[in-house]
């Protein structure tokens, strides 16, 4: 049996208290909650119903009716262009050449058997004459005229197979110059001088004069207003103050497997000519039907989501959780959107910062430093 002596059990007692004193600290150290993560800030802010009725006002954009590309029907190398981007052209004219060294030779090649052909065949003629006259004296056998016969319809259809090979070499000649088909304004170049281009490559696109076309994209909210024939009215952000009528014309059956929208082409009945190509438009439909009980809401386009390729905007909840919710666009601005169902004023909506957050997540609201800057 091991005897301790009083000084040393006192001075194990010390030495044991202290190794349960660092023991319990540590263990409470570990214990220590950590901090709650930060919450994501998101710029939103509180919607207000801007007073007035939706209106069915799309975005378009102005262009020609009839636009084609201009290409030669035969392959080779260009060597000439006459005509640049915005060029107005007149129907006939000339606007580019291949290489026609080619060609040429073909063309010369299949003359020249034609000629050899057309020799032939006025020999066969002769011959035939002469045994036909024979043939009637009784000075030479039967089975000589056939042969003469067989002979000439031989020599006649190599000349007919020689002449349509001969036009159809000037016309693969005719094809090296590119005309216009249609008066029209050059709205494309594919193409440059020296570069070889094969048949049916598009070397211009010409936009044709005459009817010009406001093309809009409608939203399935709308569609059920729209049909071919509604009267509408164009307004050009660079034309301020002045107004076009115009109606539609084709509605497309099906929508665009990408933005879910149905493409409208509406022709306006009595352009300007300052009405140019490419430019942006309103186009409000005079006929739509009125939406009953429905407030509108604009709202910078960043705060536009999708939920399964439907709209949607993410709001802010009372307890900062987010929620997506759908809503039916009434139009598309250039920097707004006009919503008419899906939401209701005084609710926070997220105007950026869409593409960072998820569905329940609990956010901090900042609000907009310039909410100015969003206005249409």
């Amino acid at each position: 049996m091991i005897r301790f002596s009083s000084g040393a059990s006192a001075s194990m007692c010390f030495r044991l208290a202290l190794s349960l004193l660092v023991v319990t600290a540590l263990a409470a150290c570990g214990k220590k909650e950590a901090p709650p993560p930060a919450l994501r800030p998101v710029v939103a802010v509180a919607i207000q119903s801007d007073g007035q009725p939706p209106r069915a006002t799309l975005p378009g954009q102005i262009e020609p009716r009839y636009s084609t590309p201009l290409s030669f029907r035969v392959g080779g190398k260009i060597i000439e262009r006459r005509v640049r981007l915005g060029d107005a052209v007149k129907a006939g004219q000339i606007v580019a050449r291949l290489d026609p060294a080619d060609a040429s030779k073909n063309s010369a090649s299949a003359a020249a058997q034609l000629d050899a052909a057309q020799h032939q065949l006025d020999y066969a003629k002769q011959q035939l004459d002469r045994d036909r006259a024979q043939a009637a004296e009784n000075l030479i056998a039967p089975a000589q005229l056939e042969q003469t016969q067989n002979a000439y319809a031989s020599a006649l259809a190599q000349r007919n197979q020689a002449q349509q090979q001969a036009a159809l070499s000037a016309d693969q000649l005719k094809y090296t110059t590119l005309a216009a088909d249609h008066a029209g304004v050059i709205t494309a170049e594919q193409a440059d001088t020296g570069q070889n281009v094969t048949a049916g490559q598009a070397v211009y696109n010409l936009a044709w004069n005459g009817d010009i076309d406001v093309v809009c994209d409608v939203p399935e909210s709308a569609l059920a207003a729209l049909s071919v024939g509604e009267r509408a009215n164009v307004t050009l952000a660079a034309l301020p103050g002045k107004a076009f009528a115009a109606r539609v014309r084709e509605l497309s059956p099906a929508a665009d497997p990408q933005s879910r929208t149905y493409r409208a082409k509406l022709t306006i009945e009595a352009p300007t000519p300052d009405v140019r190509l490419g430019m942006t438009a309103d186009v409000t439909f005079a006929q739509a039907a009125p939406v009953h009980n429905a407030a509108s809401f604009t709202l910078p386009a960043t705060a536009l989501f999708h939920d399964n390729q439907q709209p949607a905007v993410w709001v802010v909840k009372s307890d900062n959780a987010l929620e997506l919710r759908r809503v039916d666009v009434a139009r598309y601005g250039e920097r707004t959107v006009t919503v008419t169902r899906g939401l209701n004023a005084g609710e926070r909506v997220v105007w950026q910062g869409v593409h960072t957050v998820s569905a329940g997540e609990k956010v901090r609201v900042v609000a907009p430093l310039h909410p100015e800057d969003f206005a249409s």
